[in-house]
């Protein structure tokens, strides 16, 4: 599991795989395609059509909560249906068709992945439209710090050239190390992993029978959700009150504390493959928060902060709401950042002591061993084959790094260019310890190397520039950290697959392309639909009000806190580290029932209502288990893939109506009866 922005990414496999760690199903005589042949035209429309699909759901979580599961195995399978599809349709009116293989698959699946990670990565529910003017006023044009001279509106040419100029960077950082990580170390790359077992097992009988039923039960849960956010659209009305996603089920009381049930696909999805632990904490952080510290915090109105205040100002309950959301969550981060730069150290010791103690030859007599020792062979064989030179990656690197140097201050100023090379210069060692990391554990933690850049260029350059210069460094580090561990888990996803690991950097590269294009598309849909960042919207933007406050605290410090603001900041902060080290040091039978700091941080800001329907998603899947574990290992991803898909489809139609100004036609609304 990653956390990022903070996104709770989750991989959950559809398919239980026998236990053979992603092992062949086929003979030893399997053909393996050329890595060239790998890549086809019509995997690559494919990606290109899955990859804006998944970019649109990615805006519409990171604007809306910032809670964004995996993709990867929805991403896995709707490539595997729409190519058997295609194959299939042509075949039946007498075309020859190229057979579909695991590796097309897998170049599918990672296109796919690269393409909608810069819908994350890119920054646009974070750090980009953190710069934005809504962001400035929402905060308050007279607040300490937040200067009219840093904005910089969203346009689609400067969002597309700078992605274009800082994410294939984080490809060639890592890319000599490959074999280390893949074949000595032997990183686990748990996502990738599964991945891999997925789509390995997709190309069996018995796998395509099964994945042809998920398939099926993806799209009637897809064709459900669609239809069902249709029908909502008709009574949402105009203004933020209207309509299921304001229906107070729990109460009016309980509704005033946003405690309902807003009846989301998405987030009832997300509750279904998210882990009941992250659907718990986020129950109880909203519980925390908005059942107790916010209620508490409103009786002392005009004692901590002036009572006339509006909503949403800093100076005031809202005030907060962000700061200790903050707190909670660079608590987390910077445990978790602790935990694994001091892991990998140890496992790099480890390492280089147990191969110097290795014996030079070792025999396998037992038949199974052998067998096993044969696919082990002719995978680090497949694997090494296309080499990707060392000379091409270190001039790639140094290359893109000249023009992002050159370029970086162009789009935002007060960037200087020896600050953007100073960052490229460090950023290789950074998405190392990243990318092993995350081999470690599954935890992708660019999002806190990103704040930490924040925090450090924004007071390099201070009060002339910083809270830019601080955002667009976030960017520079995320960009790099996160692409460089995507391409170390592909690696490893190709690496089980017999995919070339050639095929497996181009495509990375393919997709990164597109979405350098389609991500701010995509985003520029949202942008001229919705009025994301308002507080009213249902795209409220939560993570650019929090970014730009951590570059202005980055800047100015903490003098403008409210009353007991900052004692209260630093206790949810050593609360964070603290019950991340209960979660470490107590057996894991207990831990797993040891709430996440970061989970709970996010509706300490965002509100209790999607808790309140993520909840609902785990309960639902917590009974399926109970009734038959099986078919809930089976078809609970592909019913979570269904429901968030279906409602991320509906975002287009509404979106268009939108641009069209056509209005809902019916405003459904809930008021106390009088007397």
């Amino acid at each position: 599991m990653g956390t990022e922005n903070n996104r709770l990414e989750i991989s959950t496999p559809l398919l239980v795989e026998p236990q053979n760690n992603g092992s062949i199903e086929s003979d030893d005589f399997e053909e393996i395609p050329e890595w060239k042949e790998q890549i086809t035209i019509r995997g690559l429309a494919v990606s290109a059509l899955l990859g804006t699909l998944f970019c649109i759901i990615t805006h519409k979580l990171n604007l809306t909560v910032g809670i964004i599961p995996s993709l990867n195995v929805a991403a896995g399978l709707l490539g595997f249906f729409f190519v058997k599809s295609w194959t299939g349709v042509l075949s039946k009116l007498g075309f020859s068709v190229t057979p579909f293989t695991k590796q097309e698959n897998t170049v599918i699946q990672t296109c796919v992945v690269a393409c909608y990670g810069l819908a994350f990565s890119g920054g646009f529910g974070s750090y980009l439209i953190a710069m934005d003017e809504r962001t400035y006023k929402l905060i308050g044009t007279d607040y300490p710090g937040n200067r009219a001279e840093d904005v910089i509106n969203p346009g689609l040419a400067w969002m597309i050239g700078f992605l274009f100029v800082v994410s294939f960077l984080g490809l060639f950082s890592l890319v000599p190390l490959r074999k280390v990580m893949v074949l000595d170390y032997k990183l686990t790359y748990p996502s990738g992993t599964a991945t891999a077992m997925l789509i390995n097992s997709f190309h069996t009988n018995t796998g395509a029978e099964l994945a042809g039923k998920q398939v099926h039960c993806l799209g009637k849960y897809l064709g459900i959700s669609f239809f069902w956010s249709c029908f909502k659209w008709f009574f949402s009305g105009v203004g933020d009150s209207c309509g299921f996603d304001n229906f107070p089920t729990l109460g009016l009381e309980l509704y005033k504390n946003t405690f309902f049930f807003d009846f989301s696909p998405t987030y009832v999805g997300c509750g279904l493959i998210c882990p009941h632990i992250v659907n718990c904490s986020v129950l109880l952080g909203a519980i925390i928060s908005w059942g107790f510290l916010w209620p508490f915090i409103t009786q002392h109105a005009g004692d901590w902060y002036p009572a006339d205040l509006g909503s949403n100002d800093f100076k005031g309950l809202y005030g907060y709401k962000v700061f200790i959301a903050i707190s909670l969550i660079l608590g987390d981060g910077l445990y978790n950042l602790i935990k694994i730069i001091s892991l990998t150290i140890k496992e790099i010791c480890n390492k280089r002591t147990t191969r110097s103690n290795l014996p030079v030859l070792t025999e396998t007599t037992d038949s199974e061993g052998s067998k096993l020792l044969a696919e082990e062979r002719k995978k680090d064989e497949v694997f090494l084959k296309d080499r990707i030179p060392t000379w091409l990656a270190a001039s790639g690197y140094v290359g893109l790094a000249a023009i992002s140097t050159a370029t970086m201050p162009m789009i935002f100023p007060p960037l200087k260019w020896y600050l953007v090379l100073g960052a490229y210069i460090v950023a290789p060692a950074l998405a190392f310890c990243n990318s092993y990391g995350t081999g470690l554990t599954d935890w992708n933690l660019s999002s806190t190397y990103g704040k930490l850049g924040l925090f450090l260029f924004a007071s390099l350059v201070g009060n002339n520039g910083g809270v830019i210069a601080g955002l667009a460094a976030c960017g520079v580090m995320m960009s790099i950290v996160s692409t460089a561990a995507d391409l170390m888990q592909d690696f490893k996803t190709g690496y089980l697959t017999l995919s070339s690991a050639k095929s497996m950097f181009v495509s990375q590269l393919v997709g990164t392309a597109m979405g350098c294009v389609i991500a701010p598309l995509t985003f520029w849909l949202f942008w001229s639909a919705f009025d994301i960042g308002l507080p009213d919207s249902p795209y409220k933007a939560p993570y650019a009000v929090i970014f730009r406050e951590m570059a202005i605290l980055g800047v100015q410090g903490f003098s403008e806190l409210p009353k007991h603001c900052l004692a209260m900041c630093f206790g949810f902060f050593v609360a964070a580290f603290l019950v991340n080290f209960l979660r470490d040091i107590v057996p894991k039978k207990i831990a797993q029932f040891i709430p996440i700091p970061m989970a709970m941080a996010v509706p300490f800001y965002i509100g209790a209502y999607f808790a309140i329907d993520m909840f609902v998603g785990t309960v639902i899947l917590f009974i399926w288990e109970r009734i038959n574990r099986k078919d809930a290992e089976d078809y609970a991803g592909a019913v979570a893939s269904g429901l968030i898909c279906g409602d991320g489809i509906w975002t287009i139609p509404s979106a268009v109506l939108s641009i069209f100004r056509i209005n809902p036609p019916i405003c459904m609304t809930f008021k106390p009866t009088s007397g």
